[in-house]
């Protein structure tokens, strides 16, 4: 399976992008020890996708990460005094030791802990070998390479092509391992004989001892800290005080390892908090330093925005200092970090693909308040969007949708209003039209979160104010934006239902603000109504967009035609663009080459950070999925964080040239599996829809029932759609 992989890793290299500048490629600069780059460390390999320390991780690792990627073994030891490579020292979770021996647990005291579970030092090395694989024990991650077998850290000084590796050795346990007569040392320089480039331990006396019998020219060695209050076992000192003596650390290491919260502590809210000094007075001390722990599918702080590349850039690219390397579980990300990324706003693009905030920046903000456009227009979006509601009175603002239960407090302060329309969405809801602008702005904006385990910052829970149609067109005009996306939804039922007028509201607004008289901010009218989008014909330089709101799997000519005749873009769902099943890619869809053809353009969204939200393909990395869009050619994306895609279009990652190139994800890449049905072809029949009724009179709505209770459900399951 793993040369399945590295041959598409291959194809992937001879991917065009569309329009793509081979700009110069910027020279990085680094406060590293060295004044080099900052390592990328492969902890256990790949192990943030393939079960950690597999040769599948291994051997991933140095394929889809940047060159020089350094293998990092954590070696444990079998009864005969055999090194294995191992997350950790009890089995129980990471191996299927359980299944082969279910009533072979025990307890070892390990440094003061009682701790139960299953051990390789009781057993042979042929039977650890013979009998147990490694699995992946992170739970929210897939298991479909679990049955590895273990690997010796032998097999890390070459790789798959027979070429030289760099590797690092950690042996965390070596009192523990002396008490039951186990060497770490006699393997290192008896059994292993290969003399590794990094040699780590948690224990002072191991690395004083090796130090004495190893050529520190050509190991480094380098001393992990724990946790502050955890215990040292050489000197029963705890590693919190043992950080207070860098030049005693010298005096038997080169380099520290320590825990991230070292460098950068962030508070019990998870907001980071001011730096310490602990890199730039290692670095006096002649130290290098390795932060540690870095995985894409784990909240550390709420200040990254769930782009794991701004967390790197924290410790790698910040005015004040660059750590020495990085230990992470997806090394390509930290390799995109620092090789490719470009954090000068005023780099030029590398790729043409317009940045379309969703409800502005929505992942940091709540939606469609004026918080969340002011850091989309910092962060780089083209386009700012305005999804268009109508209060009671008529008053058009910015929303995300007619219903303000889950953007706003109208639950709680609206509860006797809520009901179920139908025509809008099969759920109640307090409607944006049952309420008066000024009832509408005694609420609070409402961040919105779409996945339990990653909330949004709840700092900003409730910050912000919602804005008027005619607010958020000043703001734009103000800001010289690149131009603005308007999206209009249910005006058939408003103007029957409601007597609201929203495509005439909308229209008079944007010639009140000359919009329609200009060229140099791009105006984007989106409706899922062909007949709204009609409305706008009279304006030549309004582009119009058809949202697809259900998946398409093919697009025949007669239905592109059929769009063409009312829009010149369509906005695609990303299961349109891609068929994805138990969370793997199975195969691209001909939808965009079919719109392509017809001088169509596709905008994709909505596009979002949380891991939970992209295919596995993706590596929980939010650029792959950018660079796969690109790869297909997407004129644009939509996405609740604009910053990541401004990053990603500024950036070298799809230039061969670039130190690090960020490969796109192909079907059946990372996981083969069988074909699926497609979603079913756009038929013309699908894209008409009826004129829009005239504006009737407004009248008291029909009595609806109503409910005082309230319960959101939110999907744990990825959504890739």
């Amino acid at each position: 399976m793993v040369g399945h992989l590295l041959l598409c890793i291959l194809l992937f290299l001879t991917i065009e992008v569309k329009d793509g500048a081979k700009l110069p490629l910027v020279e990085k600069k680094f406060m590293t020890l060295s004044g080099g780059q900052p390592e990328v460390v492969a902890l256990g390999g790949y192990s943030g996708f393939f079960p950690s320390s597999s040769l599948n991780a291994y051997d991933f690792a140095l394929e889809i990460s940047i060159p020089g990627t350094i293998q990092y073994c954590n070696v444990h030891f079998s009864k005969d005094n055999i090194g294995f490579c191992v997350a950790q020292i009890n089995l129980m979770n990471t191996t299927s030791i359980e299944e082969f021996d279910p009533k072979g647990m025990k307890e070892y005291k390990i440094y003061e802990q009682e701790v139960h579970g299953y051990f390789g030092l009781d057993y042979p090395a042929k039977v650890l070998f013979d009998n147990v694989t490694v699995r992946q024990n992170i739970f929210t991650r897939s298991g479909v390479y679990d049955g590895s077998p273990l690997v010796v850290p032998s097999q890390l000084f070459e790789d798959r092509k027979k070429i030289p590796a760099r590797v690092w050795l950690n042996f965390e346990n070596d009192m523990f391992y002396k008490e039951h007569k186990i060497s770490a040392e006699t393997f290192l320089l008896d059994i292993l004989k290969t003399v590794p480039e990094f040699l780590s331990s948690p224990e002072i006396g191991f690395l004083k001892s090796m130090g004495s019998k190893l050529d520190k020219s050509k190991t480094k060695f380098i001393f992990t800290f724990l946790e502050p209050d955890e215990v040292e076992p050489t000197t029963q000192k705890s590693y919190g005080s043992l950080i207070k003596d860098l030049g005693a650390i010298k005096s038997f290491a080169s380099g520290i390892v320590v825990p991230k919260e070292y460098i950068w502590p962030v508070d019990k809210a998870k907001r980071l908090q001011p730096a310490t000094s602990l890199v730039q007075d290692a670095h006096k001390a002649g130290l290098s330093v390795y932060a540690s722990s870095f995985a894409n599918d784990r909240l550390w702080s709420y200040n990254f925005s769930y782009d794991p590349v701004l967390e790197y850039i924290q410790f790698t690219e910040n005015p004040e200092f660059s750590v020495d390397g990085v230990l992470s579980e997806f090394p390509s990300t930290a390799s995109e970090a620092i090789a490719c990324i470009n954090l000068d706003k005023k780099a030029p693009r590398a790729v043409p693909n317009l940045i379309i905030s969703h409800n502005g920046a929505s992942g940091d903000f709540p939606g469609s308040t004026d918080l969340a456009y002011d850091k989309a227009i910092a962060d780089g979006a083209d386009l700012i969007d305005c999804s268009v509601q109508m209060s009671k009175d008529g008053i058009a603002f910015c929303s995300d949708r007619a219903d303000l239960m889950k953007t706003t407090t109208a639950a709680a302060l609206f509860i006797d209003r809520s009901k179920n329309i139908k025509e809008i969405q099969s759920a109640d809801g307090v409607f944006s039209f049952d309420l008066t602008w000024d009832e509408i702005q005694t609420l609070k904006p409402k961040i919105e979160s779409f996945f339990p385990d990653q909330p949004r910052n709840p700092a900003f829970k409730n910050s912000g104010k919602l804005l008027t149609l005619p607010a958020f067109l000043e703001l734009a005009k103000t800001m010289a934006v690149h131009g603005i996306f308007i999206s209009i939804r249910n005006a058939a039922y408003l103007a029957a239902k409601r007597g609201l007028d929203i495509v005439g509201t909308v229209s008079t607004e944007l010639s009140h603000s000359k919009f329609d008289k200009q060229t140099l901010q791009k105006v984007l009218i989106e409706s899922d109504d062909t007949s709204v989008l009609d409305q706008f014909k009279s304006v030549p330089t309004y582009e119009r967009v058809l949202y697809l709101k259900d998946a398409i799997g093919s697009v025949p000519d007669q239905a592109v035609k059929e769009v063409k005749k009312h829009a010149a873009s369509v906005h695609l769902r990303r299961s349109s663009l891609m068929v994805a099943e138990n969370s793997f890619i199975v195969n691209f869809t001909e939808t965009i080459p079919a719109f392509h053809a017809a001088n169509v353009s596709v905008y994709v969204g909505i596009l979002r950070n949380e891991y939970q939200n992209l295919a596995l393909d993706y590596l929980a990395d939010p650029y792959v999925e950018l660079a796969t869009l690109t790869a297909l050619q997407v004129d644009g994306f939509v996405t609740d964080y604009p910053y990541t895609g401004a990053l990603f279009v500024r950036s070298s990652c799809l230039n061969e040239e670039s130190p690090y190139v960020t490969m796109p994800a192909q079907p059946g890449m990372m996981f083969s599996q069988d074909a699926v049905a497609e979603p079913p072809e756009l038929s013309p029949k699908d894209v008409i829809d009826p004129p829009l009724p005239p504006v009737a009179k407004p009248s008291p709505p029909a009595a609806t029932s109503t409910k005082q209770t309230y319960n959101s459900s939110t999907n744990t399951l990825r959504v890739l759609n």
